[in-house]
């Protein structure tokens, strides 16, 4: 058994002082050494984190046991160390930035179990939606999923006529992202646009690979965190990207080493050595080139930290990071 945990978790419930809680929960983290990402907002919270077992367990316990967030659902994965390089909780107007006119509260999809979205998968009479970003599905995705060339949620308007044909077609529309939480929303808006038999996977790819063993998600799960990509599929799993570069097959994803550019995009391992983890030989000579360690995950660079203020960035300005986790 590995020494860390990886807890993956979303819940909305109302928290009415967004910024005193931001300063409580930072402060839990640091009392407990947790690194990671975690957003508090209006409609509730939403994080990744990483830290030794026990500490992860007492971090468990401490949300469980306030009133709000009782029903918070935990994915857990373990790791060799933090996956994480510094810990950012921040407030934000949503816990997942999408913009949608929708309460998750008030309406969403019917949600499906890992075992229950394993034997409905298959079926002729469903269609499997991937709310998720193109550089997340381009790495990995179930098999026949419809998948929309998007960079984020809010633009999940635009690309609703791809689907329109589904509509009063009887046939069932599955939503699936990485943890859960984008299909709460999702899920409601294509209620709110007239579809009907609206379902959503739930707890995400990352639950279903974890209780029903992934089945039919070729490629790896993208994952905000310094692991970049994490296999799901242990039952018949496959290799659907290929390197940027080179064009042999691999799910190894980076950030390009250009700060400038940053793409995501899929890489070989040789391939990253040998172009200094950069896209384009543009990109290679960006002076400003970021260092290229094997991994192609690079943190945010920040001076100094306090639970009132935040990390600072090189300007001395309060850094206000996005995270679309899950």
């Amino acid at each position: 058994m590995k020494p860390y945990r990886v807890l993956l978790y979303y819940i909305y419930s109302p928290i009415e002082s967004p910024e005193q809680y931001r300063q409580e929960h930072h402060l839990l983290c640091l009392r407990l050494n947790l690194l990671g990402r975690i957003i508090v907002a209006p409609e509730g919270l939403n994080g990744t984190v990483s830290g030794l077992t026990a500490d992860c367990e007492a971090y468990m316990a401490a949300l469980h046991a306030d009133p709000r967030f009782t029903d918070i659902e935990f994915k857990v994965d373990e790791a060799e160390g933090h996956t994480f390089q510094k810990l950012h909780v921040r407030v934000k107007p949503e816990i997942v930035h999408s913009d949608l006119p929708v309460d998750p509260l008030q309406q969403t999809g019917i949600h499906l179990e890992p075992d229950e979205f394993r034997q409905l998968k298959n079926d002729p009479d469903v269609v499997l939606v991937d709310m998720r970003s193109n550089y997340e599905h381009e790495v990995g995705r179930f098999k026949g999923a419809i998948t929309f060339d998007m960079e984020n949620l809010r633009e999940l308007p635009d690309h609703v006529a791809e689907i329109e044909h589904l509509k009063n077609s009887g046939k069932k529309i599955i939503t699936y992202c990485t943890g859960g939480i984008k299909c709460e929303k999702a899920s409601a808006y294509l209620l709110a646009q007239g579809f009907d038999n609206v379902y959503q996977l739930h707890g995400g790819i990352i639950k279903y690979g974890m209780e029903a063993g992934g089945e039919d998600f070729d490629g790896e799960c993208y994952v905000f965190d310094n692991r970049v990509t994490v296999p799901v599929n242990h039952v018949n799993p496959a290799v659907i990207s290929t390197c940027y570069r080179c064009g042999t097959p691999t799910s190894r994803m980076v950030n390009c080493a250009s700060p400038v550019c940053n793409n995501h995009v899929t890489m070989c391992e040789a391939c990253g050595f040998e172009h200094q983890g950069t896209c384009t030989d543009d990109c290679k000579n960006d002076p400003n080139l970021r260092e290229y360690n094997g991994t192609g995950y690079y943190g945010k660079q920040t001076l100094s930290y306090s639970p009132d203020q935040g990390f600072k960035s090189r300007k001395g300005q309060r850094l206000d990071l996005t995270i679309d986790n899950v």
